[in-house]
């Protein structure tokens, strides 16, 4: 079995079938966060039950992302990226504090708004995911309740019109496509009606995981041509969640007048050969998908099994991508520190020393990470 992991076709395309059947709102009410629920889609191991029983952690999916998971696999990249490890005691690499040290350089804001650029803001909005990531890096913050931020979006909308440098907002989360079609219309409206806002980004992974959330009603809150577009970040992190629903759902936005882009992270055993690599820039571009950023995996706790060398997305660009594939498919890469998103090179690897690396960002302003081994 490759990579890819294919195998027991038949089963997984019932399992779709079936989950392509129910609503979005079915889906979210039988989530697959429960070993027996688990067990309609897989066979589970030893070390998943161990894990599942024991971790402090919320985790789970939605019926649709799980019939994705090869049921006999556990090196399956869909069920890595949903269930819980044991690897996920081990700490090396990631900081405790991860989310206080990236986000430190954020100036006061309400607690739904962050803002570590002069004219941007992430605005959160929700703290409910479909499909809790086992890489994610706001893990800390959506699935431990006692750290959830208060999402005052009225506070955070009257904060948007006072601060007239803001000309661009990133929704996110959580996944704001969680929120019914009326709180999703009132924020659109409301944003529109903001004279210094521009450019409208919504981050959701529900067209990957929860792909007939894109309903009609949706449609006519996106859809049209307006002074402040609309842009949409996924993130699809393998090929293998490229599926039917998903290129409708894509389709569909599209056909609203909003821009589709991908966000993947790199991720070791996931996506971080070249044959996989290629595979997925490749399928995106054939379901109307712009490849935009590909994100090293974060220096957050408990994720020290997903990181690879800081320097491999950049060799895996080069190598698997470029002279291979239209450049259309080439994103680009970085890493989120406390000096703000970074590119990285294929030529760091020559910056590297010891068991740190230093990277400079566009202002002079330096950082240390430490150097995963390969």
């Amino acid at each position: 079995m490759n990579r890819h992991g294919h195998g027991s076709p038949a089963p997984r395309a019932r399992a779709l079938e079936s989950a392509a059947g129910q609503s979005w709102t079915e889906q979210l009410k039988h989530p697959v966060n429960t070993l027996r629920r688990l067990e309609r889609f897989i066979e589970t191991t030893p070390g998943e039950r161990e894990a599942i029983a024991t971790l402090q952690t919320v985790w789970g999916t939605t019926p649709h992302f799980a019939a994705l998971m090869d049921p006999r696999d556990p090196a399956c990249p869909i069920r890595r990226q949903v269930i819980p490890s044991l690897a996920e005691r081990e700490n090396r690499y990631g900081r405790p504090d991860f989310l206080a040290w990236v986000e430190q350089g954020a100036e006061a804001t309400p607690a739904c708004i962050l803002k570590a650029y002069p004219d941007r803001v992430v605005f959160l909005v929700s703290d409910r995911c479909a499909s809790y990531c086992r890489h994610c890096f706001r893990r800390d913050l959506i699935l431990c309740p006692g750290r959830r931020p208060r999402l005052e979006r009225e506070e955070g909308l009257r904060w948007l019109r006072e601060h007239t440098e803001i000309r661009d907002v990133l929704i996110s989360g959580g996944d704001p496509f969680l929120l019914v079609d009326a709180e999703i219309d009132h924020l659109v409206r409301k944003l529109r009606e903001i004279p210094h806002i521009t450019l409208i980004r919504i981050g959701t992974r529900t067209p990957v995981v929860l792909p007939q959330r894109i309903t009609p009603g949706l449609m006519k809150i996106l859809r049209g041509y307006h002074r402040v577009p609309i842009w949409i970040s996924l993130q699809c992190n393998h090929p293998r969640e490229i599926t039917e629903p998903m290129a409708r759902a894509v389709y569909d936005l599209l056909s609203c007048g909003v821009s589709v882009g991908n966000q993947a992270v790199l991720l070791r055993g996931i996506n971080d050969d070249a044959e996989t690599f290629r595979e997925l820039h490749r399928r995106l571009l054939t379901i109307r998908v712009r490849p935009y950023y590909l994100f090293y995996c974060d220096f957050a706790p408990g994720i020290d099994h997903f990181r690879t060398p800081l320097e491999k997305g950049a060799e895996l660009i080069r190598d698997a991508l470029q002279g291979q594939i239209t450049g259309l498919a080439q994103p680009h890469y970085v890493v989120s520190t406390n000096i703000g998103k970074i590119p990285i090179q294929a030529r760091e690897r020559r910056s590297r020393a010891g068991r740190s690396c230093r990277l400079r960002n566009a202002e002079g302003k330096t950082v240390t990470l430490p150097r995963i081994p390969d």
